[in-house]
């Protein structure tokens, strides 16, 4: 194994860490007699249970470890990979010659003979895993989505001969599904680093709304399609802010986005407002992508001693160097003018008839006019909230007449804040559970 990877080129920077280094590395101290049989065992075992701990995590099952070698050829960024997935590579690319060397490397290791390493060692490890069968487990529990992509392309790759077959099916994933972390997953949050980096955090089993789910606001939804379709093709589209009623569907709206829109190469980043520092650096590790991104800034509202709005206003207006194309901002507030406003930021205004003439009430203002499409979300009508329960009762099956509904529904709204679309939801949960 050892002599196998050490002649990897472009996929040869697997991280010191990497579960197949330590292999090789485990093969080689085996091979020139530098280590005694029950330190390597327990080397060996180390690594299986980091196989296992990952199968865990990503739902994966029957052959683990060329589960496991899959998982690193879509998680691997090199030249190679992030070529395939910006633009699809002409195949007289010299890149392919080195690219397809490395493949038949891991067309190798796939079928790789464990058993002289297991009978030296007196373990059967690698015999399980080879052959393995997970215990079955709720869909929630493992990142499902990236189990999908990783155990189908395992699949096809078990059954190649050829290092030609290999490289066309990893390149076609590439060009289909992108590699790393924003090829595998759809949505993110952010950490920063104590030496001030910023790591992207993969949201596993996210809320599986989708705008069709959401009942009412028709003409908003509308134009909040409209804006990320044009986003998506490359056409010019704005940041969008959207604002009102508390329960109306605004989170709901952008997070259903990512549902309906991933397979179109749409990802999404949600940021918190202690975070806006960090949104620069953000940027910066998406631009050069492929996907178009979404940064998401939930309830968006700042007191007047908070200052991290200027970060944000930073952002989008630019400084030195423009936001790129590939990212917009959609933010979501109770407030139109998302800053709270206070008698004594008017103290040096003019009194010529103008109350907007204050420079502090105008630089808190101007935040919420940086966003080109504003989106109200007004709390619905009494009858279009009894509109709204009676198409999620239908959803869920329930058989209540329509008068039942409204005269229930219209106690439940006194009694819990009012008509929303949030209301609405929680009073047919109520009803679903006595079903």
């Amino acid at each position: 194994m050892n002599t196998l990877t050490s002649r990897l080129l472009l996929y040869s920077e697997l991280g010191e860490d990497s579960i197949l280094l330590n292999l090789s590395r485990i093969y080689e101290d085996w091979h020139e007699k530098t280590a005694t049989v029950p330190a390597l065992t327990t080397r060996v075992l180390r690594e299986v249970k980091r196989i296992l701990d990952l199968a865990a995590e990503y739902g994966f099952n029957r052959n683990l470890w060329q589960d496991y070698l899959t998982f690193l050829l879509l998680t691997n960024e090199n030249s190679f990979s992030l070529a395939c997935e910006r633009t699809k590579l002409p195949k007289h690319a010299s890149i392919h010659h080195f690219a397809l060397a490395d493949f038949d490397i891991f067309l190798k290791l796939f079928h790789f003979d464990f058993s002289p390493l297991e009978k030296a060692l007196e373990i059967d490890c690698f015999q399980t895993l080879t052959h393995y069968q997970a215990t079955p487990k709720p869909e929630r529990s493992y990142n499902r989505e990236v189990s999908a992509l990783v155990r189908t392309l395992s699949d096809s790759l078990s059954r190649t001969t050829s290092s030609q077959e290999f490289s066309r099916l990893v390149t076609s994933a590439y060009t289909n599904n992108g590699v790393g972390l924003f090829g595998l997953n759809r949505a993110f949050r952010i950490r920063s680093t104590p030496d001030g980096e910023v790591r992207f955090l993969p949201v596993h089993n996210i809320d599986a709304v989708r705008l069709s789910d959401l009942v009412g606001y028709e003409r908003q939804k509308a134009e909040l399609c409209a804006n990320t379709e044009a986003f998506l093709a490359g056409r010019p589209a704005n940041n969008v802010l959207l604002y009102g009623d508390s329960g109306t569907g605004k989170s709901s709206s952008i997070k259903a986005l990512i549902n309906d829109y991933h397979d179109q190469g749409l990802r999404m980043v949600e940021i918190y407002k202690h975070q806006f520092h960090d949104l620069s650096a953000t940027i910066a590790q998406l631009k050069n992508r492929a996907y178009r991104f979404i940064l998401f800034l939930d309830d968006l509202s700042f007191e007047e001693h908070e200052i991290e709005y200027k970060f944000l206003k930073a952002v989008i207006e630019g400084g030195v160097e423009n936001r790129p194309d590939n990212v917009l901002i959609y933010a979501t507030s109770n407030r139109r003018h998302l800053i709270r406003e206070i008698w004594s930021d008017r103290d040096d205004m003019e009194h010529n008839g103008d109350i907007h003439r204050s420079d502090t009430v105008e630089e808190k203002l101007s935040l919420a006019e940086r966003f080109g499409l504003t989106i109200n979300y007004a709390n619905p009508t009494p009858q279009e909230y009894k509109t709204i329960v009676a198409e999620l009762a239908s959803r869920q099956g329930l058989s209540l007449t329509e008068d039942q509904l409204g005269k229930e529904a219209s106690a439940w709204e006194i009694q819990h804040g009012g008509v929303s679309g949030r209301v609405a939801e929680q009073y047919v949960a109520h009803l679903s559970s006595k079903k």
